[in-house]
């Protein structure tokens, strides 16, 4: 028997690599891939409008907690996307998800601050909802239960971070909408 044979041989009675319990079904490896790479774009381009004066100026701009709002959901959007898509349970994975998680957590804590016309909006109800689920990807990670930190963490990027980036640019008079559209 020749080597190729034998090597040919061990590789066809190896194990299969197990199916990691966090591994994203290609669907939501397609969902989390357009919505963080569009929602990227997008949101950055409506930030080079505004930073370079092709968009109207807006009021918030001079407004600090609404400035640490943006700094902080930005690098937030592409930046989940990556540790989705990326291998998971490495040194920098697990280091780049509690950047990712202070981020959203800063998020969410400024938006506490943000208000028109002195009261909440309807876009506030995913403050307790990021700071659950954020709460909830830590305590799942932590135990191993990585079926759970999965769940978490797709609730979290795709609900708590797309859904009120979406309702950012399309409602009239944010900064979002206004650096993006020009209305």
């Amino acid at each position: 028997m020749t080597a190729f044979a034998l090597t040919a041989d061990k590789a066809a009675t190896a194990p299969q690599k197990k199916h990691h319990a966090f591994d994203l079904t290609p669907t939501q490896r397609a969902l989390v891939t357009i919505a963080g790479t569009g929602m990227t774009l997008v949101a950055f381009y409506a930030v080079i409008r505004g930073l370079l004066g092709f968009a109207p100026d807006h009021p918030a701009t001079r407004d600090f907690v609404v400035m640490l709002h943006v700094a902080t959901v930005l690098p937030a959007i592409p930046l989940g996307g990556y540790l989705l898509l990326a291998p998971k349970g490495t040194k920098w994975h697990k280091m780049l998800g509690k950047v990712w998680v202070a981020l959203m957590v800063t998020t969410a804590t400024s938006a506490i601050f943000i208000q028109s016309s002195g009261t909440f909006s309807f876009i506030h109800i995913f403050v307790p909802m990021t700071m659950w689920a954020s709460y909830k990807l830590i305590a799942t990670a932590r135990r191993g239960d990585m079926k759970g930190h999965k769940k978490e963490i797709l609730s979290l990027y795709l609900g708590a971070l797309m859904i009120p980036g979406i309702f950012s640019m399309a409602l009239p008079g944010r900064l979002m909408n206004v650096w993006l559209f020009g209305w």
